[in-house]
């Protein structure tokens, strides 16, 4: 009898030990198979990750929806005015205070933009940055251009030392709305780039954009004119006079 009670336990052992073996097993695989899932859940993120990070060369060369976006550009005529409000003399200095406005694209009434500025002087220089695509970029053939406004300065500074207008890199409210087919960070990135690419000739040429660059246009302000800014879908920015109303 007690070697039979013996015998009983070793088997019993024996059992509690196969039973931990197969447990044991069960717990490695269903590690294993976590870790390929995590691992497979990772690599397909960081493919997501990879093709999510568009560049602003691959958005110009492949981006359909920015391509027809551009297209849509109506030409651009009249896109704000300036109007002083005062000319005086403080410690031999002549100083002018203008008014800044910028006008909507579809209502030359609408204000979306405004602000006041003082100046040493009289002559006011106005400065942009103007964007012309080429015939491929907007399919139809005719001239498109964006513009960006930069600064105003008087002849007494240096252009850097300008107040600004709009700020660098953030969509231009005239254009509000015009890549909203896009994603958003598709937006945020060609208003980011694109004016970076103007010291990149090569690159310019090999997204049928024809140029990036500044222009400037001054006047001699006085009281009772409106100076009127106007754009030519070449891209050329010119000055038109009118009497204050």
């Amino acid at each position: 009898m007690k070697h039979s009670g013996a015998a009983a336990r070793s088997i019993g052992h024996r059992r509690q030990i196969g039973i931990h073996g197969v447990l044991h097993r069960k717990t490695g695989l269903f590690a294993l198979g976590a870790a390929a899932v995590v691992i497979g859940g990772a690599a397909y993120m960081g493919r997501g990750l990879y093709h999510g990070a568009v560049t602003i060369h691959e958005l110009l060369n492949e981006n359909k929806q920015l391509k027809q976006a551009i297209g849509h550009l109506t030409d651009e005529d009249q896109i704000g005015y300036a109007k002083v409000i005062s000319q005086r003399s403080e410690n031999g200095r002549l100083l002018t205070t203008i008014r800044f406005v910028e006008t909507a694209r579809d209502d030359k009434t609408a204000r979306i933009l405004q602000k006041e500025y003082t100046v040493e002087g009289d002559v006011v220089h106005f400065d942009a940055l103007i964007v012309t695509f080429g015939d491929k970029m907007v399919m139809d053939g005719r001239a498109r251009a964006l513009y960006l406004w930069r600064r105003i300065y008087g002849e007494n500074m240096a252009p850097q030392d300008g107040y600004p207008i709009e700020e660098p890199g953030a969509e231009p409210k005239r254009y509000s709305g015009l890549l909203q087919a896009l994603p958003i960070q598709h937006q945020q990135l060609f208003w980011t780039e694109i004016w970076d690419l103007a010291n990149n000739l090569d690159k310019l040429k090999e997204h049928d954009i024809k140029a990036i660059y500044g222009n400037a246009v001054y006047r001699k302000l006085r009281e009772g004119l409106i100076y009127v800014f106007k754009i030519k879908p070449t891209g050329e920015l010119f000055i038109e006079v009118v009497p204050d109303m």
